[in-house]
């Protein structure tokens, strides 16, 4: 009985917001048509945005990538003294990675490659290279123009940049809406019930468990006991947390791919002959260019702004350096681990059955090349799976935190509020599933980089300037330091 109440109770709310989702997504995800390719113009902004900041910025994402790995490290510490903030660099690259490396690496790689064929790999990693450059902007700029609080809190992201920007060239107004509609997007993008449905889908398929609602309230009370910790028990976590995972499931990939390293070549000859044309499928060279920029820009997050919120916590004297760090996160995200997860699906064969009949979850196509291994496997993408969809959920309910401190104010009681709110919405994500509710949010979730993408444009030469101020002054403390050695 109280599951027919459940099903009738999700089939009422979805109608009820069906109208709402088709009105937000036609116009967030307006697309065009292309070589019979539907092309949503929001995924081309995105591409645009990164390509165009790639050459501003001379290419920092090749430039700037041996920095950022001794940033990360703490080989370079030039910028902590009289920094503001609450977490390492390690542990705000952990924080905004726990955010993206979640379930659209294990879910949309495989579905891209379903769609538009292998040749989706290699655009898809082409999107990630560019996406560097458009996590350096957002990032370093998030950390410029954050708030301190009197103790010792940072409040900070895309909106505070965004009105700032606006106000300074007489727009105060339109500053201020814009900032708050990137917020309202934040709030509404950190309701991320697909986590929890889909991780839950992993753990009932191999458990046989079916206790949907206590698996969410379980899941959601673990998640709240971290996020009411604010960003330091965050950043604790989820430097622990996201190695592990990230060891669990690349390792188990790494496993199933030197099992079948003899069709490693030809999986690789085959992403390029797809990639270019050379294969037909899923609309050739156009579909898979199409498909791959769109999965890595959902894995990414690249340009949207959300990850900026994150990096805006770090403690540092020198924004600049958390730009250097953030650019390594789509190559963590999407060149590294979604590649892991493109090369298990091509060379155990697991996509070929979905060419151009994906399946509603692109989960079942990856737990398919994982069983193909060992009959075990997927026990191991379970627990990859919800330690994705665990971290994801923390990180998110940080970022709709502080967009919510941002309109009403950043008090405890804003905070504690929205987070409780949040985590109790969530925890019915298992129980129901609701496709217009998560259409919803993919919009707002993307209508985010509307904003913050103008913003980065109208501050690209003030951040080329700070960015020649850092080098020169690195450059010199640098000769300083290698002469007092000799």
């Amino acid at each position: 009985m109280a599951a027919t109440e459940s099903a009738t109770l999700a089939e009422q709310i979805d109608v009820a917001v069906a109208p709402i989702s088709r009105a937000v997504n036609s116009v967030i995800f307006f697309a065009v048509d292309i070589f019979g390719v539907s092309v949503p113009l929001v995924v081309i902004w995105l591409i645009a945005a990164a390509i165009i900041f790639t050459f501003s910025l001379r290419f920092i994402n090749l430039t700037g990538f041996g920095h950022a790995l001794a940033l990360v490290s703490g080989r370079r510490t030039h910028h902590l003294q009289g920094g503001a903030g609450e977490i390492s660099h390690f542990q705000a690259l952990s924080s905004a990675l726990s955010g993206t490396v979640g379930l659209g690496n294990i879910a949309s790689v495989p579905v891209a490659i379903a769609i538009g064929g292998p040749g989706a790999v290699f655009w898809m990693m082409l999107a990630g290279f560019f996406g560097m450059s458009s996590k350096f902007a957002e990032c370093a700029l998030a950390v410029k123009y954050r708030r301190v609080q009197a103790d010792g809190r940072t409040i900070g992201g895309p909106m505070y940049y965004i009105e700032d920007v606006l106000s300074r060239r007489g727009l105060k107004t339109l500053g201020k809406v814009a900032a708050v509609f990137f917020a309202v997007m934040a709030m509404g993008g950190s309701i991320s019930l697909l986590q929890v449905n889909q991780s839950y889908a992993q753990f009932s398929s191999v458990t046989g468990v079916e206790a949907p609602l206590a698996y969410g309230v379980i899941l959601c009370s673990l998640v709240a006991a971290v996020v009411l910790g604010g960003i330091r028990r965050i950043g604790f976590v989820s430097g622990i947390l996201v190695p592990s995972m990230g060891l669990l499931y690349l390792g188990a990939g790494i496993v199933i791919i030197v099992m079948n390293i003899d069709a490693v070549p030809g999986a690789i000859a085959i992403i390029f002959k797809s990639a270019f044309g050379l294969e037909a499928a899923g609309g050739g060279f156009v579909g898979a260019l199409i498909n791959g920029i769109k999965r890595a820009t959902y894995s990414n997050e690249a340009g949207i702004g959300s990850s900026a919120i994150a990096h805006a916590a770090v403690k540092t004297s020198e924004p600049m350096t958390e730009g250097f760090v953030a650019s390594l996160e789509p190559f963590i995200d999407t060149i590294v681990v979604c590649t892991i997860t493109a090369l298990v699906v091509i060379v155990t064969g697991a996509y070929e059955p979905y060419l151009f009949h994906p399946p509603n979850h692109g989960i079942e196509i990856t737990s398919a090349a994982y069983e193909s291994a060992f009959s075990w496997f997927p026990v191991i993408l379970l627990v990859a799976s919800m330690l994705f969809a665990f971290t994801t959920l923390v990180s998110w309910a940080f970022y709709g935190a502080q967009a919510a401190a941002y309109i009403f104010g950043p008090s405890k009681a804003v905070d504690v509020t929205f987070k409780v709110s949040l985590c109790a919405v969530l925890s019915l994500g298992a129980a129901i599933s609701l496709s217009s509710i998560i259409d919803f949010i993919d919009a707002m979730l993307f209508g985010m980089c509307i904003p913050n993408i103008i913003a980065l444009y109208l501050l690209m030469p003030e951040l080329k300037r700070d960015l020649a101020a850092y080098n020169a002054k690195y450059r010199a403390r640098k000769a300083f330091a290698s002469r007092k050695a000799e």
